[in-house]
């Protein structure tokens, strides 16, 4: 069984971006509004805007800076894109434009440096395959996690050292932010409306946006595994961050079993048999790849160990549990059930501080596939436009 054959999007045509029209007014230039978002009237203090915010339906609780204007303006002035591309579709089949982008990460708080990423990671999970649709609806508490690689970690100070999965200062929580406004004013993610998520996240607010430490990581990185050099980014769509730490064990193969058992417990949505299949993703803190990779130096092997102990015994499910897997094929001939359907459906990167043994493990919604995307070069507008 492998994703390949049984992904979800196989059957779907991705739909096609419009095409960009000529933008040539002359060596003059023209004086077309790009613009195209409805103009609404509202007060510029943050505490009035955040109250009307929410009586719109726009905000999300948190302080939301007004994209007035000359901010929306401002940070297109910064970047070379222009503000009517479709970047892909949502729900609903809503375009998502760069103007839409620039305007939720005005109000996130999101740097203008990091357009080009936001634009990344809105194309990666407007990927059919994402299967954003379901993300979006589902009574399970996902949101998106996303893996950046590259030179751009060090230029937008993407964290992927101490605490970088929540908690540090810096960009990465206007970023996630803002992905989150787009998912909720974009794509239509209502909790209770839309959404009939059960307990929500307080992922569901930030998401999570680390970097991979790949300087520290004994393996090629993630996004290059995956098929994209350089900046990249991967989104996955998880349930949450569960630790995992292991003071004790010495050998590769011993922190991989903590690891991968840790991973497996029964109720999680990898072995539902409402979820016909799913991947698994993991970070594994320098210090504990540095050991594993003594013994393990080709990822490949890494992956199939976690992949053999993040499995449980049928046996251990209760009879109607077990019978509806095994009705799905999924209990094996040597009677376990794995999390993921091939070894190379583990996804591990390399992260975290350098203060202790730990692992975080990211759990799947399911049927919604990972996807990594490059990130394209940052390209400064030209002057005469950024002074408009």
């Amino acid at each position: 069984m492998t994703i390949e054959l049984i992904r979800p999007g196989r059957n779907r045509i991705a739909p096609a971006p419009k095409p960009l029209v000529s933008r040539d007014c002359g060596p003059e230039g023209c004086e077309v509004d790009w613009l195209a978002s409805r103009r609404v009237e509202a007060e510029l203090d943050v505490e009035a805007f955040t109250r009307f915010s929410l009586e719109m339906g726009w905000g999300d609780g948190l302080p939301l800076i007004p994209p007035t204007d000359a901010r929306v303006r401002t940070f297109l002035s910064e970047n070379d894109r222009y503000p009517d591309e479709v970047i892909g579709m949502m729900p609903g089949n809503v375009e998502c434009t760069v103007e839409k982008i620039v305007i939720n990460a005005v109000m996130a708080g999101a740097p203008a440096e990091s357009l080009e990423l936001l634009i990344a990671m809105i194309s990666s999970i407007a990927d059919p395959d994402f299967e954003l649709y379901g993300v979006n609806a589902t009574t399970a508490s996902v949101y998106p996690a996303f893996v950046v690689n590259g030179p751009i970690r060090q230029a937008l100070d993407i964290p992927y050292s101490y605490g970088c999965l929540g908690g540090v200062p810096g960009v990465s929580a206007p970023i996630g932010r803002a992905i989150r406004l787009i998912m909720r004013n974009v794509a239509g993610q209502v909790a209770g409306v839309t959404s009939q998520t059960t307990f929500g996240s307080p992922g569901r607010v930030a998401g999570i946006v680390t970097g991979e430490w790949e300087e520290k990581s004994p393996w090629a990185p993630l996004g290059e595994r995956r098929g994209v050099s350089g900046n990249a980014v991967t989104s996955f769509g998880t349930m949450g961050t569960m630790n995992v730490l292991d003071t004790t064990s010495h050998s590769a193969s011993d922190f991989l079993e903590m690891i991968g058992k840790s991973y497996a417990y029964a109720g999680c949505n990898n072995f539902s048999g409402a979820v016909p299949f799913g991947e698994a993703l993991i970070a594994i803190n320098p210090i504990c790849a540095e050991i594993v990779a003594r013994e393990m130096p080709n990822i490949e092997d890494v992956q199939e160990t976690l992949w053999k102990f993040a499995s449980v015994d049928a046996n251990d499910l209760n009879a109607q549990h077990r019978d509806q897997l095994a009705g799905q094929g999924r209990v094996r001939a040597d009677g376990r059930i794995y999390a993921a359907p091939e070894p190379k459906d583990i996804l591990v990167f390399v992260a975290g501080g350098l203060g202790g043994l730990h692992a975080a493990g990211f759990h799947t919604f399911g049927t919604s596939l990972a996807q990594t995307k490059p990130v394209a070069e940052i390209v400064p507008a030209e002057h005469s436009i950024a002074a408009e």
